[in-house]
């Protein structure tokens, strides 16, 4: 009689832990930036993720919101702690401008639907570039920079946060930025009030405002008079948060006392 209860308890043990059991999807990224792409390429990234649940995870569904955008991914169940990627590729070809794409996985995740975004500019193809002489390049000003990547870390949702990056003309002429580009409007600079003599250095003030929660990481392209590297890419990033400042229990209490009590 024991032993026959003790089986019937096991057996509804089991029943319960199946059915609350669940995978869980998660991906460290799920945001990219192309940045620049030329007209013409398949921009290729993969969204890595992990299950981290307790269940399998079966993907039923990967679908881009254009059919410029082919994602796939992986047709077997998801174990437990196993890995996987989902990978976007977007056609260039005959679409010159700035993308922003989204990729939509249906799956029994905890989640069970998921967005992934990809975006980028398309740079138009040249037909005929340009060609510049050795005595040119050799006169040309040449921008270096301190540093191409800024990570601010967390940052309150709406909050625009700003860096400074230091810029040096190490070439022979005066060094202009002449335009900047960005797959969003998220990102702008304050313009330098004169062009960087050779030799001479400039601080360039950018200031970031991210569009989405979570983790964002954003491209700004900068096109200057240097002929040997007329383009440079900047990349800043931020985890968005929805407050940066915890309320205590306590705090909140005396918040809600009239005034003059």
């Amino acid at each position: 009689m024991i032993r026959k209860v003790s089986l019937i308890l096991t057996t509804s043990l089991l029943i319960i832990f199946k059915a609350f059991s669940q995978g869980t999807l998660v991906f460290p990224i799920d945001k990219h930036d192309f940045g620049t792409v030329e007209e013409g390429q398949l921009a290729t990234y993969e969204f890595e993720f992990t299950n981290t649940g307790s269940a399998p995870v079966i993907l039923s569904d990967v679908r881009a919101s254009c059919g410029c955008t082919t994602p796939s991914w992986p047709k077997e169940a998801i174990a437990p702690g196993a890995k996987g990627v989902i990978k976007a590729q977007y056609n260039s070809q005959g679409r010159p401008g700035t993308f922003n794409k989204t990729i939509t996985v249906t799956s029994n995740s905890t989640e069970p639907t998921k967005m992934l975004q990809i975006k980028g500019i398309v740079e138009p193809k040249v037909a005929t570039p340009i060609t510049y002489t050795p005595e040119e390049l050799k006169k040309s000003p040449k921008f270096n920079l301190d540093n191409t990547s800024y990570n601010f870390g967390k940052v309150e949702r709406g909050q625009k946060v700003t860096t400074k990056f230091k810029i040096k003309n190490s070439g022979k002429s005066p060094l202009k930025i002449n335009s900047s580009k960005s797959a969003c409007s998220c990102i702008t600079y304050k313009p330098l009030t004169e062009d960087i003599a050779p030799g001479k250095s400039a601080i360039l003030e950018v200031t970031y405002g991210p569009n989405s929660d979570g983790k964002n990481t954003d491209i700004m392209v900068l096109s200057t008079n240097d002929l040997n590297t007329p383009v440079t890419k900047f990349t800043l990033s931020a985890d968005v948060v929805e407050s940066l400042t915890t309320t205590t229990p306590i705090k909140e209490e005396k918040t809600s006392v009239p005034f003059g009590k």
